[in-house]
């Protein structure tokens, strides 16, 4: 009986300590619908009053590790929902923690597709750790809009 009981101890210590489940991770959907939310919110708004709303915890375009950014043709970042001191500046230079130069990847990518894919390591905002993530965009007049899912 009481090895019963220890194993079960043990199994729940186990239970408790494991990783946070998926449900706590935006999925590839959902990333993808908080894209189309976010045109949408640009063309019915315009672009100064939906970079707000994407930029407010509470605006309705935050969700866990979900959030929406906005880039320019040129590489400037124009509405980052975790990260507002890049906004206005230009990370076409930028790269991630294997050296891929992100952005330039994603204006090439936006040039011969309408909506696409793209995938790199970036800082989780939920864990503050870098993660492989993949990033869902959509190409809008001169703008890209993304959320990005952590893995």
């Amino acid at each position: 009986m009481k090895l019963i009981a220890s194993l079960f101890a043990a199994l729940v210590l186990f239970a408790s300590s494991s990783p946070a489940p998926a449900a706590d991770k935006g999925t590839k959907p959902e990333a993808v619908a908080m894209v189309k939310k976010a045109v949408d919110a640009i063309k019915a708004n315009g672009a100064d009053k939906a970079y707000a709303l994407f930029a407010k915890t509470d605006g309705g375009f935050r969700d866990r590790d979900l959030y929406v950014l906005v880039y320019d043709m040129s590489g400037t970042c124009l509405a980052h929902g975790a990260n507002p001191k890049l906004v206005g500046k230009n990370n076409l230079e930028a790269q991630d923690a294997d050296g891929v130069y992100y952005v330039k990847d994603r204006l090439a990518l936006a040039k011969t597709n309408a909506s696409f894919w793209q995938d790199y390591k970036y800082t989780d905002p939920v864990t503050k750790k870098i993660e492989p993530k993949s990033t869902y965009c959509e190409k809008l007049n001169q703008t890209i809009v993304c959320v990005g899912i952590y893995k």
